[in-house]
C-alpha cells in the first residue's frame, strides 16, 4: 500500500515540548512529521485560558486528515501554519497512525469539542471571546446556547462577514477594528481551511495577546443548523462519511478523491516506521 503524497523527512518524537508561550510547553508525538500536542480537551482548554488571562497568546490549527495532507504536499500551507503554537489531531485515522507507530496520543482532540469546552472556561475567567465566519446567524445562536450570560454581559462579539470579503476594503476594516479596538483574548474562527489559517495569520498582529483558533463548521453545530454524526461513526472514524452525506457535492472529493488514500498512506507509513522502516 503507498499513496502519491510528496516525502519529506519525518521521526516518531514522544513528548518533544512544543513552544505554547513564553515560558510554557506542551508534550507533543509527531505522526507524519506534524507535532500533535498530547493533551486532552479539558486540559487544553485550560491551558488556553490560563496563557490568554496572563497576556501570552497563540494559534491553535486543528488537522484532521485533509489538513494533514495539506500540510504534508502543499509547501505554501506548511509555511502558512509554521508559526502556529498547537496542532491538534481532529482526525480519527491520525489518532490510530500514532497507535500504530508506537507513540499513541492521548485521543482525538477536535476543534468542535474544543470550542464548546473553551467557550465555557473562557466565560467562567472573563475573558472576552471573538466567533468570526460561519453560516448567517450561527455564531451569535451558538454563543447565546453555550455561554448566554457572556452574551448578554458583553463579553461576546460575533461578526460573520459576507462571502469573498477579503477582496472588499469595507469588510476587511470591520474585521481589523474588532481585534484593534476590542482586543479580544480569544478568537474562534469559522471558515474552513484554509481561509480560516489565512485569517488567523492575518489578524494575529492586530491582537498579539490573543489566542486563535480554527475551528470549521463548529457554529454550525452548536447552533444545530449542521448536524454533527453520533458518537459511534466519531469513536469510528465513519463522521467524514456523515458530512458527505449531508453535503455531497462540496465534501466528496475532499473525501472520497484525496482523504482516503491519503488515510491509508498515513496509516501506511505509521506502521513503516514502527517496524523500522523509513520514515518518509
Amino acid at each position: 500500500m503507498s499513496d502519491t503524497t510528496t516525502s519529506i523527512p519525518v521521526t516518531p518524537d514522544v513528548g518533544a515540548p512544543t513552544a505554547a508561550a513564553a515560558g510554557a510547553v506542551l508534550p507533543t508525538i509527531r505522526v507524519d512529521g506534524l507535532p500533535f500536542v498530547a493533551s486532552t480537551v479539558p486540559a487544553l482548554s485550560a491551558h488556553i485560558v490560563a496563557e490568554a488571562g496572563a497576556g501570552r497568546g497563540g494559534w491553535v490549527v486543528t488537522p484532521n486528515i485533509d489538513i494533514l495532507r495539506r500540510w504534508r504536499v502543499e509547501p505554501s500551507f506548511r509555511a502558512l501554519v509554521t508559526d502556529a503554537t498547537v496542532f491538534t489531531a481532529d482526525g480519527r485515522p491520525i489518532v490510530w497512525a500514532s497507535q500504530l507507530q508506537g507513540t499513541p496520543l492521548p485521543g482525538r482532540l477536535t476543534g468542535s469539542d474544543l470550542f464548546v469546552e473553551l467557550m465555557g472556561a473562557a466565560e467562567r475567567a472573563g475573558l472576552r471571546i471573538a466567533l468570526i465566519g460561519g453560516n448567517e446567524g450561527a455564531a451569535e445562536a451558538a454563543a447565546a446556547r453555550l455561554v448566554p450570560r457572556a452574551v448578554a454581559a458583553g463579553q461576546v462579539r460575533c461578526l460573520c462577514p459576507p462571502f469573498g470579503f477579503e477582496q472588499m476594503p469595507a469588510e476587511v476594516a470591520r474585521l481589523d477594528a474588532l481585534l484593534t479596538d476590542w482586543q479580544p483574548q480569544i478568537v474562534f474562527i469559522g471558515l474552513g481551511s484554509p481561509k480560516q489559517e489565512k485569517l488567523a495569520a492575518q489578524l494575529r498582529p492586530l491582537a498579539p495577546r490573543a489566542w486563535y483558533l480554527g475551528v470549521g463548521v463548529s457554529f454550525s453545530f452548536v447552533a444545530g443548523d449542521v448536524k454533527r454524526a453520533p458518537g459511534w461513526m466519531q469513536r469510528g472514524g465513519l463522521e467524514w462519511l456523515h458530512r458527505v452525506v449531508q453535503e455531497p457535492r462540496r465534501l466528496a472529493r475532499r473525501y472520497l478523491v484525496d482523504g482516503i488514500p491519503f488515510a491509508a498512506g498515513l496509516l501506511w507509513r505509521a506502521a513503516t516506521r514502527r517496524g523500522g522502516g523509513p520514515a518518509t
